[in-house]
């Protein structure tokens, strides 16, 4: 699709942007490290996708748990009312959020209730205040992860956890590792299976949103892209961690997909500026749109045209 773009745009001189990809598939990760909702579509905020990684699980001291330490977060399911994804929807008295795991009962989260706020709760380089879920959905981590944990809500009303300004100022996200949005190509996941001899699930790399009919690849150099007249910014190549190594279906670790992308994958094989021995897949992004006033119309849809407007000329000008 990409170059077919770029020779009809040659050809006919278009002045507006063409398609080089499609929006296939959306995920909302409510909580963060445990796994991610599928959706048709999904409302812009002012950090990120409206209910992801609005939800963290601390331990006793108020560090947050993920994958790296706690694989078997990866099989916590989380069921959000079908509603909920709607532009204009808000939550009611019995409007909850269902947690699931093997060998625990569903745990119900109340979506509509008031909280009490606990200080020093920390995620990364971030510390602040953030909302109790309560002693219900105490016992229920407790007993899951087997010691003593928390499950707490991100404070939108007190708390602002700005991302990096050395790679965009203003911006904010909530309990995201770094950025607001995390995107990645279904043409550049299926590459990296082409090379493994077991083909992975595209869960494993836990970005929010998937695009297809691109080059393998291509999302690396996007720095401005726009979907549903929205308009993203690519503002760092995504480097991975441990999670990708993280079977999502049970928990396991091993060594892929990480051995295999760091054959063509890490920073001294795609030449950047940096040298860390890190490996990448996927592009952070930060949405223009979300800085302004909420309004209608902000989210996007699977099915939508990802249209690129500028470019990084190399992988040296990529910001890493």
């Amino acid at each position: 699709m990409e170059k077919a773009s770029s020779i009809l745009a040659s050809v006919f001189g278009s002045r507006e942007p063409v398609a080089s990809a499609t929006v296939a598939t959306i995920f909302v990760y409510p909580i963060k490290s445990c796994r991610g909702i599928s959706v048709p579509r999904a409302c812009i905020t002012s950090t990120g996708l409206r209910w992801d990684r609005q939800w963290l699980v601390v331990n006793s001291k108020g560090r947050a748990y993920t994958q790296r330490v706690e694989q078997t977060l990866a099989l916590v399911e989380i069921e959000l009312p079908t509603d909920a994804f709607r532009e204009d929807w808000e939550p009611n008295d019995i409007s909850y959020m269902v947690i699931k795991a093997p060998q625990m009962e569903p745990l119900k989260i109340p979506l509509n209730r008031e909280h009490a706020a606990i200080d020093d709760i920390s995620v990364w380089e971030w510390s602040g205040s953030a909302l109790d879920e309560g002693n219900e959905a105490f016992e229920w981590f407790t007993k899951y992860l087997g010691k003593p944990s928390r499950l707490v809500r991100f404070n939108t009303v007190s708390e602002i956890r700005a991302v990096d300004p050395d790679y965009a100022q203003g911006y904010k996200t909530a309990f995201s590792d770094e950025f607001p949005f995390l995107l990645a190509s279904q043409g550049s996941f299926n590459s990296v299976n082409e090379l493994l001899e077991e083909p992975l699930s595209v869960n494993r790399f836990r970005a929010n949103i998937i695009v297809d009919g691109c080059d393998p690849f291509s999302e690396d150099l996007w720095k401005e892209i726009k979907i549903n007249k929205l308009t993203f910014c690519g503002v760092k190549l995504c480097a991975r961690c441990k999670v990708p190594t993280i079977n999502q279906e049970n928990g396991s670790v091993g060594n892929e997909p990480t051995q295999t992308l760091m054959k063509f994958r890490s920073d001294h094989a795609l030449h950047l500026k940096e040298k860390k021995g890190k490996v990448f897949f996927g592009q952070n992004l930060i949405c223009k749109d979300s800085l302004s006033p909420t309004g209608r119309g902000k989210y996007i849809a699977v099915g939508d045209p990802v249209c690129v407007l500028q470019k990084y000329p190399s992988y040296a000008d990529a910001p890493v």
